[in-house]
């Protein structure tokens, strides 16, 4: 059986054995930086996505530019999250940029879409992603979408990925099914955030797919065939 894969491609690394089982208390402290970047940047992230929109409406596209600095907005939230509340799965310290950075453990990237329906771009990120939302309060604590906060801000996520850590200060590992389930919900928010930021018209599956390593990025190193 295969799975199609999304254009949005999340991955993760566990950073074991390199975590440590205290510095997960005080990172809320560390990230402090990252918070007040991200807060100005997801103001910008906003703007850019009603330029986007109105983009879109008129010529079925979404500025290069535009979608480039956003889906960086996403990427650095999502190291920040991965750092954070949204897995405590590393202790690397993110980068403050918009740019993948390659020794990182956590990726994000979309795929640039050459043509964008107009109709759609005025009701996906509002009515059509209602669903996914009410799902994602559940999963981030009220958080409709990502937002630049250390973390999701709470939730289902949060909770679970503080059970690692305390596994971890516990036994001094933290345990891969949460690893893995937690960076699969961690995914499913992250596919809705750029689909409500209209990089995509294709509607996120309600599907939890589980593992640091996204069924995208398997299909594109050829592991097993794209369905």
């Amino acid at each position: 059986m295969t799975t199609h894969s999304y254009p949005v491609r999340v991955d993760a690394t566990l950073d074991e054995p390199a975590l440590g089982r205290w510095l997960w208390l005080v990172k809320w402290l560390l990230v402090l930086p990252h918070v007040l970047v991200l807060s100005v940047l997801w103001v910008g992230f906003v703007v850019l996505s009603l330029v986007a929109l109105v983009a879109i409406v008129v010529t079925g596209r979404y500025p290069r530019a535009i979608f480039d600095v956003n889906v960086g907005v996403l990427r650095w939230s999502w190291r920040v999250a991965f750092y954070t509340s949204g897995g405590f799965a590393t202790d690397r310290y993110p980068p403050f940029t918009l740019q993948d950075r390659p020794d990182y453990p956590a990726h994000l990237a979309v795929d640039y879409p050459e043509h964008l329906s107009r109709g759609l771009a005025l009701v996906k990120w509002w009515l059509l992603a209602l669903p996914h939302y009410l799902v994602l309060g559940f999963l981030v604590g009220g958080t409709v979408a990502v937002s630049g906060d250390a973390g999701w801000g709470g939730g289902l996520v949060s909770l679970l990925a503080v059970v690692g850590a305390v596994v971890l200060l516990v036994t001094g590992r933290y345990p891969r099914p949460v690893f893995d389930l937690v960076v699969g919900l961690d995914r499913w928010v992250l596919r809705v955030a750029a689909y409500a930021a209209l990089m995509t018209d294709e509607y996120p599956p309600f599907r939890l797919d589980q593992g640091g390593v996204d069924p995208a990025t398997l299909d594109l190193r050829g592991e097993r065939p794209v369905g």
